[in-house]
């Protein structure tokens, strides 16, 4: 089950960290960079939580997202994926900065459905670190 962790610092404050991860409007797929428009669902959503399906032509998956604002933490669950077992997750800690900005600590844990979900797992294993922590400073920057 590969896991990996990263931290970015942004000088965003927690709360437009925690709106863009908790936004299911048209808008997602313009701020995440792996999500498209014809990858994106909401089944449903309320007061700290949504059902979404979303992804791109090379893996989509349908996530149960929970989130606790005062504490800054936002927990994305796998419940069907075409590349994912059920239970993968990214698990988002948001912690202020003595600046005002945030410190974003993002933890990824992804088991494999099949062989693509197998390989894609092994890659992420070996540079998924770099490669997400990229994606995330590239959601930052949209949201600015």
């Amino acid at each position: 089950m590969p896991t990996v962790r990263f931290q970015v610092e942004t000088d965003l404050p927690p709360d437009r960290i925690l709106g863009a991860l908790t936004d299911f409007s048209d808008r997602r797929p313009a701020v995440w960079p792996n999500i498209d428009h014809a990858h994106f669902r909401v089944h449903g959503q309320g007061a700290g939580w949504a059902d979404v399906t979303e992804g791109n032509v090379l893996a989509w998956e349908r996530n149960a997202y929970q989130w606790n604002a005062a504490a800054g933490e936002v927990t994305v669950t796998a419940i069907e994926s075409d590349t994912w077992a059920p239970g993968s997750q990214w698990r988002y800690r948001l912690q202020p900065t003595a600046t005002g900005g945030t410190q974003v600590d993002v933890t990824v844990v992804r088991t494999g459905r099949g062989p693509r979900g197998l390989l894609i797992g092994a890659f992420i294993t070996w540079f998924g670190r770099r490669i997400l922590r990229s994606d995330m400073e590239k959601v930052l920057a949209r949201i600015r």
